[in-house]
C-alpha cells in the first residue's frame, strides 16, 4: 500500500503535469488555429447574453395531425368504394368526423378507416365511436397526443440548436422545461433580435402552381385555391393552388449567393432524388407557367417555369439583401419546424454584471480554498500541507477536465467547486485521523501509515461514490444550472479520489523514504 514503483509514480506526477497542460488554454489565446485549443466557456450568468423562453404551438400540432388524418380518411374511403361523404377535422374536440350519405356503407367505412389508427406500438392512435346517424367519429386517443407533443418538442428543440449554430453562436444551452417549452440561453448575446427572427420563423417551405382563372379581388377565393399576401409587396396577393407540388422537405442543401447577371441577391437551392424527380415532372408539364415559391403562406417568389428543370438545381429571388438571403438559406438547411414557436420570456444579461458575478465567485473560492489550506496546515502539520499539494492538484484537475470537454461554467457550476474542495478534504482528514489513532495504539510509523490508508480507504470510496451517484441523477433529471452544478460535483469526486489516494500518499512515501522519521507528525 506504501510503496510506489518509478513506473507508479511517473505515472501519478504525468498525470498531474496533464492536467497543468489543459489548464494553459483558460489562460493564454491559441498560438496557432490548428492547435486543439480547449477551454471552460462560460455561462449566461458569468458571460452575460441572452434568454429566451420558447412555447411550442402544441394547437398546431393537434390541427396539422387531424388535417392530414382527413386527408388519409378521404383516400381510403374513395378506395373503398365509398361514395357521397365529407370529412371534417375538428381540432377543438381533437377529433375529426366522416359523415355518410348511405348509413348501409358505414361498416365498410369503418373498415377502410381503422388502418388510420394503427401504431408501432401497437396501441390504437385513434378511438371510433359510431352515434348510428351514419357519422363516424374519430377521436385521437390520450396516448397518441402525449407521443405527438414530445415528438414535437424534440424535433423542435433540435431544429432551434441547428438554426442557432449555423449563426455562429458560442456554446447556446437549449434545453427542454415542462411538457411544451424550450429554454433557449446565448451566452455573449446582448440583442437576440435577429436570432428570435430565425427561431420565430416555421421556415415551412412548398412549392405550388398558381391559378390564373382565380380572382384575387373575390371575398372567398374557388375550392382548392388560397390567396396567399406577397413577400414585399404589401397588398398584393397570389392565387395558389392548395395542392403541394414538391415539399421543401426535400431540399439538401441552400446557399446564397448573387445573380451573375443582375448582381442581386439569391438563394439556391439543391433538391434530394426525390424531389429532383418530382421537380422536372412539375417544371416539364407547367412550361410557360408561374411556380409559387410559399415559405410561411407567403409567397416570396413566383418566376415563369422557362423550361424544364430536371437537373434538382433551382434558384430563389426576391429582392433579397444578403442578410436575408443567408437567413432564408439558413433556415431552409435547418428544415421547417413541426409548430410554430412563441417567446413567452425574454430577459438579458449585460457583461458588467456577468463580471460581478465573476468576481464574487472567485473571491468566494479564493476565501474558501484559503480557510481549507489553514486548517489543514494547523491541525495537522506536515501531513495537513501534504493534503494542501493535493488539493491544489485536485482543483488543477478539475479545471481540466472541465477544459477537455470544454464545459460551461456557471454560478452554480462555482459553487460546485468550492463544494468539491471541501468534499475533498474530507477524504485527507479521514486518512490523517486513521494515521493519528494508528500511531496512538503504539504502531510503527510506516505501519501506522500503511494501516491507515489502508482502513480509511474503504470508507473514502463508500462515501463518494454514493455522493457520486445521486449526483449523476442530479445531471439526468435536472436542467440548466442544476446541471452545471452537478457536472462540476461529479468531475470533483472522480479527481478527489485520486488525489487523496495518491497524490498525498505519494508525497507522504517520498518523505518517509528521505527522512525515516521516529516518530510522525501529526
Amino acid at each position: 500500500m506504501m510503496y510506489f514503483s518509478r513506473l507508479k509514480t511517473a505515472l501519478v506526477v504525468g498525470a498531474c503535469l496533464l492536467g497543468l497542460v489543459l489548464c494553459v488554454p483558460n489562460l493564454v489565446a491559441a498560438p496557432a488555429s490548428w492547435l486543439p485549443w480547449r477551454t471552460i466557456h462560460l455561462g449566461l450568468d458569468l458571460r452575460g447574453g441572452s434568454y429566451l423562453l420558447l412555447e411550442v404551438d402544441m394547437a398546431t400540432v393537434v390541427k396539422e395531425r387531424l388535417d392530414g388524418l382527413a386527408d388519409n380518411a378521404r383516400a381510403a374511403l374513395r378506395a373503398a368504394k365509398v361514395t357521397q361523404f365529407v370529412a371534417t377535422p375538428q381540432s377543438a374536440q381533437n377529433r375529426f368526423v366522416v359523415h355518410l350519405a348511405d348509413v348501409s356503407q358505414q361498416e365498410a367505412a369503418l373498415a377502410a378507416l381503422r388502418p388510420l389508427g394503427a401504431s408501432a406500438s401497437g396501441r390504437p392512435d385513434i378511438d371510433f365511436v359510431t352515434p348510428g346517424n351514419g357519422d363516424i367519429i374519430a377521436t385521437l386517443a390520450p396516448q397518441a397526443l402525449t407521443e405527438r407533443a414530445n415528438l414535437a418538442v424534440a424535433e423542435s428543440i433540435e431544429n432551434v440548436r441547428r438554426r442557432i449554430d449555423a449563426t455562429g453562436v458560442v456554446d447556446p444551452q437549449i434545453s427542454r422545461q415542462g411538457d411544451a417549452r424550450i429554454i433557449v440561453q446565448l451566452p455573449g448575446i446582448e440583442d437576440p433580435n435577429r436570432i428570435k427572427q430565425l427561431i420565430g420563423k416555421t421556415a415551412k417551405m412548398t412549392f405550388r402552381l398558381t391559378d390564373d382563372t382565380a380572382n384575387t379581388a373575390a371575398p372567398v377565393p374557388p375550392p382548392g385555391v388560397d390567396f396567399l399576401p406577397m413577400e414585399n409587396t404589401p397588398g398584393q396577393k397570389i392565387a395558389v393552388r392548395r395542392r403541394i407540388e414538391v415539399d421543401g422537405a426535400n431540399l439538401t442543401d441552400a446557399r446564397a449567393g448573387q445573380n451573375g447577371q443582375t448582381g442581386e441577391w439569391v438563394v439556391n437551392f439543391t433538391f434530394d432524388s426525390t424531389g429532383t424527380r418530382r421537380f422536372a415532372d412539375i417544371s416539364t408539364k407547367n412550361v410557360g407557367k408561374p411556380f409559387a415559391i410559399v415559405l410561411d403562406d407567403r409567397v416570396i417568389s413566383a418566376p415563369v417555369i422557362r423550361e424544364p428543370i430536371t437537373g434538382g438545381r433551382g434558384q430563389i429571388s426576391g429582392r433579397f439583401d444578403a442578410r436575408s438571403a443567408t437567413d432564408l438559406a439558413l433556415l431552409l438547411r435547418a428544415g421547417a419546424l413541426p409548430a410554430p414557436l412563441t417567446v413567452v420570456e425574454e430577459r438579458s444579461v449585460g457583461p458588467e454584471l456577468g463580471a460581478d458575478a465573476i468576481r464574487a465567485g472567485a473571491l468566494a473560492l479564493a476565501a474558501g480554498f484559503a480557510l481549507v489550506i489553514v486548517y489543514m496546515g494547523v491541525f495537522y502539520g506536515l501531513f495537513g500541507w501534504f493534503a494542501n499539494v493535493a488539493l491544489l492538484a485536485n482543483l488543477v484537475l478539475m479545471l481540466a477536465v472541465l477544459s477537455l470537454f470544454e464545459a460551461t461554467l456557471t454560478l452554480p457550476g462555482m459553487a460546485g467547486i468550492l463544494l468539491t474542495l471541501g468534499m475533498a478534504v474530507d477524504a485527507n482528514i479521514l486518512i490523517n485521523e486513521r494515521i493519528r489513532e494508528e500511531v496512538g495504539r503504539g504502531r510503527t510509523p510506516l505501519n501506522a501509515m500503511e494501516v491507515g490508508f489502508t482502513r480509511a480507504f474503504s470508507t473514502i470510496v463508500d462515501s463518494n461514490m454514493t455522493a457520486f451517484l445521486a449526483h449523476v441523477m442530479l445531471f439526468f433529471f435536472g436542467a440548466g444550472p442544476v446541471r452545471g452544478f452537478a457536472v462540476t460535483i461529479t468531475v470533483g469526486i472522480a479527481t478527489s479520489l485520486f488525489t487523496a489516494t495518491m497524490v498525498a500518499r505519494l508525497l507522504m512515501v517520498r518523505w518517509y523514504a528521505q527522512t525515516r522519521p521516529a516518530a510522525l507528525p501529526v
